[in-house]
């Protein structure tokens, strides 16, 4: 990753400088997932492509484009044969305010401003009806305050004001986006109103190119989409460390003691890291996992999450690492404990050195320049790590599924016989076709999971919905749970059915539940499955990538026979009627 292009960035560095960090960014070693992107425009959008692209591939996404013609972006989704054949992933709608074609005048009464907002909506509604139902993701801009207020501070609460139907129109696009999977809003409203809108709106660039947004603010508006495509294909980060001294309070607990350290609301800057520590604990609610590493003893660290005014307690972290260990050394200690990938984190110390020291050892860890106490809200919200598109009762439960399997961890140390500790975990399993309620959460998984996951194939909440309805597929996912806890949905398998055979198209598992026999129960069920159709064979694929190579040997390990090898993909076989149960561990509900 280019640190150039993390939050805080120097846009016009990125604007003058895009080819060259082009170049840098495909030189890279980078597994890029491939994606296919329609910009459709209501105003000029090439430099928003090239700086779009920056984003992606900095996320690891290549991307591949396609573009309206100039202001043709409702013709282009409603009639658009180019739009159909490029096929996109995702289609970038890139309007503002400049495309309401009709807006309120003075004399109007309030049924002409009614009906003017649903014919607004509706000019909308219609073009993301026809995307969805093709199966594309929508990203929608919604609309900035109009530049100037004819009617000054009335013009937002009054019924004919344009800043009041800018409002009530982006309240509908709301509305859609609650109700439509694969719709979400990049918040134009509020990208303008923190860059300043009289500097975004500015008009020279309107009148000399048609940009709807002044230039240097391009990487911004791209910047925000690209948080919203990554999110959409799992590119999210999963889990904070965070140091403490000098980080969640002022001052260093082993000099000072508790009663000396800086925080509370008796002073501005205890006052701040009251704040930060709040606004940490938030991110609980979205199922991130927060761990510690900071170079102290135990017992100092406790007792600095302990202080009356600590919003924070030791309850809160999943694995704390107070200890004179290298960050990095404790960092990839709390990867391993918790089986998620380095380039999951984030990272948050106060210390340069520290922060040179990981973001230099870790590759693709995330190391925010906090900068002072009173920025570091702003800078590590604006860096997009965790942008939300879903929000499942899994994503918000991932930090208790965490603390959990540490238990789980531990009790594993207390037995010698490897099989006596799975059945003293008293296991149980739901293996289904896909739920509507699941969907979400299986399109999440396919986007997520790298390590477990044989084929790496991504797909969007749209294609599963579409792989759902078909009658060529055997879909499985599989729901685990134990004395500890729910693990939620786990696995997930999509077969396709070729006459006596079935192909695996996808078999993944999140790491949190490996070496529980998940696996073995979800091929009992595939093959029962198979057997009550009639099919004899089943083919597994398995294409190699750089994280994926813990399942290098899955199929053999499981009974399945290779039959052909080529340059990206090995390819097994097995014989249905040989097959015997395997599952031993989990009882089948």
């Amino acid at each position: 990753m280019l640190s150039c292009l993390a939050h805080p960035f120097d846009n016009e560095y990125i604007m003058q400088k895009k080819r060259s960090l082009k170049r840098e960014l495909l030189a890279f070693d980078t597994e890029f997932i491939e994606k296919k992107v329609a910009i459709l425009g209501g105003s000029t959008t090439a430099e928003i492509k090239n700086i779009l692209e920056l984003f992606l591939l900095n996320f690891g996404i290549k991307p591949e484009f396609y573009e309206s013609e100039y202001a043709q972006y409702w013709q282009d989704a409603m009639f658009g044969e180019k739009l159909e054949n490029f096929n996109p992933d995702i289609v970038f709608i890139h309007t503002g305010y400049r495309n309401i074609s009709g807006l309120p005048y003075l004399q109007d009464s309030t049924a002409v401003v009614d009906d003017l907002l649903k014919q607004q909506f509706s000019h909308f509604s219609q073009m993301w009806d026809k995307l969805l139902a093709q199966g594309y993701c929508v990203i929608q801009n919604n609309f900035e305050r109009p530049l100037y207020r004819l009617l000054g501070n009335k013009d937002i609460s009054d019924y004919r004001g344009h800043s009041n139907f800018v409002s009530r129109l982006n309240q509908k696009f709301y509305e859609y986006a609650s109700t439509h999977s694969g719709f979400y809003i990049n918040d134009i409203d509020y990208l303008s109103a923190s860059y300043g809108l009289e500097k975004w709106s500015d008009l020279s660039s309107w009148y000399m190119y048609k940009y709807a947004l002044c230039l240097q603010a391009i990487p911004e508006l791209a910047f925000s989409v690209a948080n919203i495509i990554k999110s959409v294909y799992g590119k999210n980060k999963k889990a904070f460390v965070l140091d403490l001294d000098n980080t969640l309070w002022g001052g260093v607990i082993g000099d000072d003691g508790q009663e000396s350290i800086v925080l509370g609301q008796d002073n501005p800057e205890g006052y701040a890291y009251c704040e930060f520590q709040a606004y940490i604990k938030a991110h609980l609610d979205l199922g991130i996992v927060l761990a510690i590493s900071s170079k102290n003893d135990e017992e100092n660290a406790f007792l600095g999450l302990e202080h009356p005014d600590s919003s924070l307690s030791t309850e809160d972290f999943t694995i704390i690492k107070a200890n004179w260990d290298s960050k990095d050394q404790n960092i990839t200690k709390i990867a391993d404990q918790l089986s998620l990938g380095v380039d999951s984190f984030v990272f948050v110390d106060d210390n340069p050195a520290e922060r040179i020291l990981v973001s230099s050892q870790i590759p693709g860890i995330s190391v925010p320049e906090i900068g002072a106490v009173e920025n570091y809200i702003r800078l590590i919200d604006k860096s997009g790590f965790f942008e939300s598109t879903t929000m499942t009762e899994d994503d918000m439960a991932r930090g208790q599924m965490y603390r959990q399997n540490a238990q789980r961890t531990n009790q594993e140390k207390s037995f010698t016989n490897y099989g006596e500790y799975l059945k003293s975990l008293d296991m149980k399993a739901s293996i289904t076709d896909f739920d509507p309620v699941y969907l979400q959460r299986v399109a999440q998984l396919t986007n997520k999971t790298n390590q477990f996951n044989l084929t790496t194939k991504r797909y969007s909440e749209n294609d599963i919905s579409a792989i759902a309805a078909e009658a060529d597929y055997i879909r499985l996912c599989g729901r685990l749970s134990d004395k500890f806890g729910d693990n939620g949905i786990v696995s997930v398998l999509i077969g396709r059915k070729d006459k006596m055979v079935c192909h695996l198209d996808l078999w993944l598992m999140s790491c949190r539940v490996l070496k529980r026999d998940m696996e073995l129960a979800m091929l009992d069920k595939l093959v029962e499955k198979c057997r009550a159709e009639s099919i004899k064979k089943l083919i597994g694929y398995y294409f190699p990538t750089p994280k994926n190579a813990m399942v290098k040997n899955f199929y053999h390990e499981l009974g399945f026979e290779q039959i052909d090898e080529k340059e990206n993909a090995t390819i097994w076989e097995l014989d249905i009627d040989r097959y015997e149960k395997k599952n031993q561990s989990i009882k089948i509900l």
